[in-house]
């Protein structure tokens, strides 16, 4: 703990150094305070009141306007803090008291403090909130069972909050610490209302500007920032939905990084001196979820046919090319608790046909394919697997129309379970297994609107998953959750696809760019290497 005291004094004396226009430091490094980031990524925002979301678009863009109490260190699922600067949980591990930090304030100006972090959760949690039934459903406090576990929260002093928790529950902390949980100024709930998703104002490193829908978001540095200002003036998040044209775009320096690049163009961009790639093992699974409430899907035999139906490993290596590895399991291998011993279901046509007779469709069936409209971290080209999955699964006899629709209608449509089959996935919030497990196959999540969205409700399921996070013996959750991945490979609610690998393309002017494992806090630190003047 010492060292990392002394370790942040020296970056924070660094820091002073470079405002205060120390030269040594800024010839070495030729680092440079000021410029524009322009970021191209596939689709834009739902919205921006981060109780209400749900989608990586519009977290990623929250991460930079709010604060969490805790929060991720740099590429890492370990916390420290944030609007919060210490915390203790009781023996019981039912208080958590958290010590707020001070002299913040909102970018309207508000005071940050005990009682905007009352105002942000309890609107969430609490009914009777003047402002619960303002904007819609609070998605997260409900699948993390956030709604279920915490009693109340309450105001100890002007900067000291404490939740309580009716049961323990073992990823609390890690939990508090996602987007859907950041404190937002109360005074600009109040003036908003229903629009204030148009209108965020958070504690957070940049200030919302303005939203061209479909086409940008602008955003400004917080020059008032309690971890220091960015070192960029301004982040425009440009929408450009196709693939090609942001790598074009890139390459004309119209943007300055792009998200989701086509597996074909890799190759393209290695050879490329303006270009760098970023790559790591995501945390992240895309599937494809046969929605139980609808027949035939509610029989076993039809979801077993559909898995042999499926050739992961040939949509790996053409549709990923190298950035993915075929799913087995619903959470992916980088994550604790990942149970390699299960055997995928083989691609195996032949046996997908006589299940479906089985089933009692010798001649097969008609339904719908829903297809991702925007390229997901977990799913590069909706469209294009489409056309694959369709083959393959007429290819023993089901007939499918693919259907598609704008990013928030889609995840609209399908949380209220419209969809026959669709194609959907989850990157990770924080770094526990109860945050795929539970969201996508618990029998709570799949009360509309569903995180569930096969709306597969298994009791044997649901009681080993309260288990597990009652109980913060890791070796039993290990048991458990592996216990969990049996469950779901014996009643197969997807089609578990890929699990991808986190891709970002810069311009190789861009510096300090970190891929964050779990959040989108890419902006904070960037900063734009101008070219020298040769006089």
């Amino acid at each position: 703990m010492k060292h990392r005291f002394f370790t942040r004094i020296l970056l924070f004396t660094l820091l002073i150094s470079l405002l205060a226009g120390f030269s040594p430091i800024l010839a070495d490094s030729h680092l440079q305070r000021g410029g524009t980031l322009i970021f191209g990524r596939g689709g834009d925002s739902v919205g921006l009141d981060p109780a209400l979301e749900e989608d990586g678009e519009s977290f990623k863009v929250c991460d930079n306007i709010y604060d969490t109490l805790v929060q991720y260190k740099d590429e890492s699922t370990e916390l420290e803090a944030g609007l919060a600067t210490n915390w203790e949980s009781s023996e019981d591990g039912l208080i958590w008291t958290f010590h707020l930090r001070k002299g913040v304030t909102f970018h309207d100006g508000t005071p940050f403090n005990a009682e905007a972090v009352l105002f942000s959760l309890n609107r969430q949690h609490d009914d009777t909130h003047p402002f619960h039934k303002i904007g819609g459903s609070y998605i997260y406090w409900i699948a993390t069972g956030l709604s279920e576990i915490v009693d109340k929260i309450i105001a100890v002093d002007d900067f000291t909050v404490q939740i309580h928790l009716k049961t323990a529950y073992a990823p609390f902390i890690y939990t508090i610490a996602i987007t859907p949980f950041s404190i937002v100024s109360p005074t600009a709930v109040k003036k908003w209302g229903n629009e204030f998703f148009n209108n965020p104002v958070g504690t957070g490193p940049f200030k919302f500007v303005q939203w061209d829908r479909n086409d940008k978001i602008v955003l400004e540095a917080n020059d008032t920032y309690w971890g220091g200002p960015p070192m960029l003036d301004r982040v425009i998040l440009r929408s450009i939905p196709d693939n090609s044209v942001r790598l074009i775009e890139l390459q004309q320096g119209s943007i300055h990084a792009m998200e989701f690049p086509n597996p074909d163009d890799l190759q393209q961009i290695r050879d490329d001196e303006t270009l760098e790639l970023l790559s790591q093992p995501g945390m992240s699974i895309g599937y494809l979820a046969m929605n139980m409430d609808k027949p035939p899907f509610d029989n076993l035999k039809v979801r077993l046919a559909i898995n042999h139906a499926i050739n992961k490993p040939a949509i790996i290596e053409h549709l990923y090319q190298g950035l993915g590895i075929p799913a087995k399991n619903p959470i992916p291998p980088t994550l604790w608790s990942y149970d390699d011993t299960i055997e995928d279901y083989a691609y195996d046509p032949e046996l997908a046909k006589k299940l479906l007779t089985e089933a009692g469709y010798p001649d097969g069936f008609e339904t719908t394919l829903w297809a991702l409209p925007v390229p997901r971290p977990y799913i590069p080209d909706g469209r294009a697997l489409a056309e694959v999955l369709q083959s393959e699964l007429r290819n023993v006899g089901i007939e499918t129309k693919v259907v598609t629709f704008d990013w928030g209608t889609y995840l609209e449509k399908t949380k209220n379970g419209e969809h026959d089959i669709a194609m959907l996935g989850w990157s990770a919030d924080l770094g526990d297994p109860d945050n795929f497990l539970y969201f996508l196959l618990s029998k709570s999540s799949a009360e509309k609107p569903a995180g569930n969205i096969a709306f597969y409700r298994s009791d044997e399921m649901q009681s080993v998953l309260e288990q597990a996070r009652a109980t913060s013996d890791r070796e039993k959750r290990v048991s458990l959750y592996q216990e969990a991945q049996r469950i779901f490979h014996e009643d197969m609610p997807w089609v578990p696809l890929a699990h991808a690998k986190q891709i970002l393309v810069i311009n190789k002017m861009i510096k300090n760019l970190k891929l964050q494992p779990l959040n989108w806090k890419y902006f904070r630190q960037i900063w734009i290497e101008k070219p020298r003047n040769p006089h």
